[in-house]
């Protein structure tokens, strides 16, 4: 069988994943398959320009421009295509915000539709069926375990993600944060937050 061959390149990897994964960059590089370069301008385009930071300038803009958020909360896809945020995964986007009254939070129980053009890859935790199994039938014991705990009068919504439309939320901006410019906004701006599995960060260690 080839995994009981000592030379199959699978033998050679180490337990670790982290590792695994260096020892099979290493493997494939040696052989000529991939380029180190060409790796690394696909990870930093998906954890830096088509990741997260995308979500969070989207985020950022609406606390600061009124006109915007609600031209966001309008029509999200016309709004994101038109600052490059577009794509596959990315069509058909909608964007929901969070107040003291609603907090909104999102999963897609089928698979795991997730937009991408704006928050980059999706997490282990989202594609996992507990995840997906839990996050509509008891979202504040999810949330908990995010350490997320809302005022009981704070009623959650579940927003099912699919293939025909995928879901960003705007978190509650944090207290403090009046005077920030859009950078600063920015750093407040977490993925869980904008998945509504986690809250912005606070400001200076300010109540969020």
């Amino acid at each position: 069988m080839p995994h009981d061959d000592p030379d199959h390149p699978h033998s050679l990897l180490p337990p670790d994943p982290a590792l695994r994964v260096k020892a099979l960059e290493t493997i494939l590089t040696r052989k000529g398959l991939i380029d180190p370069a060409a790796l690394d301008v696909i990870i930093d385009t998906y954890e830096n320009k088509i990741g997260p930071r995308n979500g969070a300038h989207v985020v950022a803009r609406a606390w600061r421009d009124p006109a915007f958020k609600a031209a966001l909360l309008e029509d999200a896809t016309a709004v994101v295509s038109e600052m490059g945020y577009y794509g596959r995964q990315g069509e058909h986007m909608v964007v929901v915000e969070n107040t003291a009254e609603v907090h909104n939070m999102v999963v897609c129980t089928l698979c795991s539709c997730y937009p991408w053009p704006l928050l980059g890859i999706p997490p282990g935790w989202y594609k996992s069926d507990a995840y997906r199994a839990r996050a509509v039938r008891e979202p504040r014991a999810v949330l908990a375990n995010f350490g997320v705990t809302l005022p009981e009068d704070t009623a959650v919504r579940v927003w099912d993600s699919t293939a025909e439309v995928r879901y960003l939320v705007i978190p509650e901006r944090p207290a403090g944060s009046d005077g920030m410019d859009e950078a600063a906004l920015m750093d407040l701006v977490t993925r869980d937050s904008m998945i509504g599995t986690g809250l912005a960060l606070p400001v200076n260690g300010s109540a969020p």
